[in-house]
This record gives C-alpha cells, sequence and structure tokens, in this order.
C-alpha cells in the first residue's frame, strides 16, 4: 500500500523538470528520470525487467514483468496453474481465491470479474505472444504501456492487501 510519502516523491518525480534545475548555481549536473520513473512502472519488478528494457530487450522486458505478475497471483492464491486459466480460477467472483474486495454489491462483483477479465487478458494476450512468438516488438513505447498496465495489477493487489515482493 502506498503511504503518503510514497505518493509525494511520486509526483515530485513526474514533475521534475531539467530545465527548472539548470543554473541553480550549484555546477550539478542532474541526470533526468529513467522511464520507469516518468511511466511509474512498479518498482518490485525483479531488476531483470529494468535491465532487459535498458537494452533494448523491450519484447523480453514485457514477458518478464507479465511472468512476475502470475508468479505473486500463484503465491497468493496456492495454485500452480498458469495463464488464463489461473487467472479465470483465481479471480472468479463466485468463488475467489482471492478476492479483491469484500463482493457485496453489484459494483464489487462487477469490478472482481473486471480485473478477472484484465489478469486473464494480460497473460493471454500480452504474456503469452512473448513465450511463443520469436518476432516481436521491441519498441520502448509498447513496453512501456506493457509495463504500466502490469504495475495496474500489481498495484490492485496492493490495495487489497496482497504483497508483492
Amino acid at each position: 500500500m502506498a503511504t503518503a510519502l510514497d505518493q509525494f516523491e511520486f509526483i515530485v518525480r513526474r514533475t521534475w523538470a531539467p530545465e527548472a534545475r539548470e543554473g541553480d548555481g550549484e555546477g550539478l549536473s542532474h541526470k533526468p528520470p529513467h522511464p520507469f520513473e516518468l511511466r511509474n512502472v512498479h518498482p518490485a519488478f525483479p531488476p531483470k525487467v529494468k535491465k532487459l528494457f535498458d537494452d533494448s530487450h523491450c519484447a523480453e522486458a514485457t514477458f518478464h514483468a507479465f511472468k512476475f505478475v502470475e508468479k505473486v497471483v500463484q503465491q497468493h492464491s496456492g495454485k500452480q496453474e498458469s495463464g488464463q486459466k489461473l487467472m479465470l480460477a483465481v479471480f472468479d467472483k463466485n468463488k475467489p481465491l482471492i478476492k479483491l474486495n469484500p463482493l457485496l454489491t453489484q459494483s464489487e462483483q462487477d469490478e472482481q470479474e473486471g480485473y478477472r477479465f484484465m489478469f486473464s487478458g494480460a497473460v493471454q494476450g500480452i504474456r503469452n505472444p512473448g513465450g511463443h512468438e520469436i518476432e516481436l516488438s521491441d519498441d520502448p513505447d509498447v513496453c512501456l504501456d506493457h509495463l504500466a498496465f502490469a504495475s495496474l495489477l500489481l498495484r490492485r493487489l496492493e490495495r487489497s492487501g496482497f504483497k508483492t515482493v
């Protein structure tokens, strides 16, 4: 769960402007933030994800990030299945192994079902091609979009009380 300090740090990093720091009289060189910081990529991803991205292996970075999401779900659900089958079973609103909310209202049930399909779709539509195809996009912007989506999924688990590390 993000603390107020974490949120403040995020805002400061998002509004960092190199031009505002130039001429501060200190003569220090300020390095621009990493794209992961600019896109608020979750810090719990294994270091390998950032290294692959930095080495321009963006498709592999995406693949490993979603493998990590899957491992977190397996860990918290106690199930060893993988992929779409795992996500559909774990987030089923009628027999959830991971409850994202109390599931008392229609809105809460709809949220559970929506995230069920987002987790399932992520492993089927984003992670699986990385495990089965040879030629995938190494476009850094596409990768950052994927990593932001994987981060969203991890943060939703955290808001429900599940740890990602």
